[in-house]
């Protein structure tokens, strides 16, 4: 199948929205080059399946392009969506919430069913979070979901006191105060290249709230889901993982946990065993 006019139409409006926010919100020493954020859409014309692929939070669409390229050789379509305040500055993400993030998955499922009948959902960290909350909004869109260490519970005081400060920046900000504010945290990030070095607190609040929202519908998902977590996270909590697959009512559900000391599972070395799950799981969804 090729790449029709409404998929290039639809690419192309992403892409514009993309140059704007870069131009609007470019900060220099923290924006990542441009190809770094650039939505992308790997076609697989010999096929109607695909994957809408979700990165985390700080990250951009390159954090998951080694599992793109995974899922591409094994025959699928795949298109990887920049969520709003991502690919520019952390200043750019602070003023944005999970409902634009949303907003932006929504549109790149949009883009993907114009080549692809059977769309499976998949992400990592907060973009698992996202990829479930589809799945439990839109069941009929997606016949299976995948969640690599969705960030069900943080590890970390900043996290514990994010509401908190939230708050006390939002009143010194109505106050007019602005040396009292922290309106940042530091991050370490595995990827220094593609995340941000510095994460809003307002985006940990909305992330918090994103997975306060899934948890409590969970029961309700039905499809196959394969849940995968590292044990030995350093950002969320390992029982996360385990805490979300015990919730779901599907009966075609599969754990896994992946060993590894970082939050980053799904590039380099250890990207492998966690591929070699979602390839166990896509290979028990073809023979069904």
């Amino acid at each position: 199948m090729l790449v029709s006019a409404e998929c290039k139409r639809l690419m192309h409006q992403e892409s514009l929205l993309f140059e704007r926010d870069y131009k609007e919100h470019f900060l220099a020493g923290e924006t990542k080059d441009r190809h770094i954020g650039e939505p992308y859409l790997l076609h697989h014309a010999g096929t109607n399946r695909g994957v809408l692929l979700i990165h985390g939070l700080m990250a951009a669409p390159e954090e998951v392009r080694e599992w793109a390229d995974f899922l591409y050789s094994q025959g699928y379509t795949v298109y990887a969506p920049r969520l709003a305040g991502h690919g520019t500055s952390a200043v750019d993400l602070s003023h944005r919430s999970y409902d634009d993030w949303m907003g932006s998955v929504n549109r790149g499922h949009a883009i993907l069913k114009t080549c692809c009948d059977q769309v499976i959902v998949a992400g990592f960290s907060t973009g698992a979070g996202l990829a479930l909350h589809q799945a439990l909004t839109n069941p009929e869109a997606f016949t299976a979901v995948i969640s690599v260490s969705a960030p069900l519970k943080f590890k970390g005081i900043s996290s514990c006191f994010a509401e908190i400060l939230d708050q006390w920046n939002r009143f010194l900000r109505v106050m007019g105060i602005k040396r009292m504010r922290r309106d940042f945290v530091s991050n370490h990030p595995d990827n220094p290249h593609i995340n941000y070095h510095r994460c809003p607190v307002r985006s940990i609040v909305q992330v918090k709230a994103l997975m306060k929202k899934v948890y409590g519908a969970l029961s309700s998902l039905s499809m196959p889901a394969l849940i995968i977590q590292a044990k030995n996270d350093p950002k969320v909590a390992s029982r996360s993982g385990r805490g979300i697959y015990d919730r779901i009512s599907s009966t075609d559900k599969m754990y896994r946990d992946v060993y590894f000391h970082l939050h980053g599972i799904v590039r380099g070395k250890i990207s492998r065993n966690v591929f070699e799950e979602v390839a166990t799981f896509l290979n028990r969804l073809a023979e069904r």
